[in-house]
C-alpha cells in the first residue's frame, strides 16, 4: 500500500515535472495491469509502458517519486512494481538511485 505520509503537499513547484512526462495523454491501461494479468500479456503490457517512458524527459523525477512513496502499482519511469519492490528491498539502509536506463 502506498504511504500517503510522504507525499508532499499540494505544491506545484514539486508536482510540475509531471507536466513535461511522455505519458500524459496515453490511456493509463498501459501503465497499470488489469486484474489477473500475468505472464506474456503482462511482460508485452510493461515493456510497451517502458518504452513510454526510455523518452520521457522526466523519468528519472517519476521513478524517484515512486520510490519515494513506494507506490505499489503500475510501471513509472520505467520501473515496474517489481523493480521498485527490488530496489526498494537493496536500498533498506541506504540512499536508494535510480538508474539511468533500464533493460528491458
Amino acid at each position: 500500500m502506498a504511504d500517503f505520509s510522504r507525499l508532499p503537499g499540494p505544491n506545484a513547484d514539486l508536482w510540475d515535472w509531471q507536466l513535461s512526462a511522455a505519458c500524459r495523454g496515453v490511456d493509463s491501461s498501459l501503465f497499470f495491469h488489469p486484474e489477473g494479468e500475468r505472464g506474456a500479456a503482462r511482460s508485452s503490457r510493461e515493456q510497451s509502458a517502458k518504452e513510454v517512458c526510455m523518452r520521457c524527459p522526466v523519468r528519472t523525477e517519476c521513478a524517484a517519486h515512486a520510490l519515494a512513496v513506494r507506490e505499489p502499482y503500475g510501471v513509472w519511469g520505467g520501473l515496474t512494481e517489481d523493480e521498485r519492490e527490488e530496489l526498494q528491498g537493496r536500498a533498506r539502509n541506504r540512499v536508494v538511485e535510480v538508474p539511468l536506463a533500464v533493460r528491458p
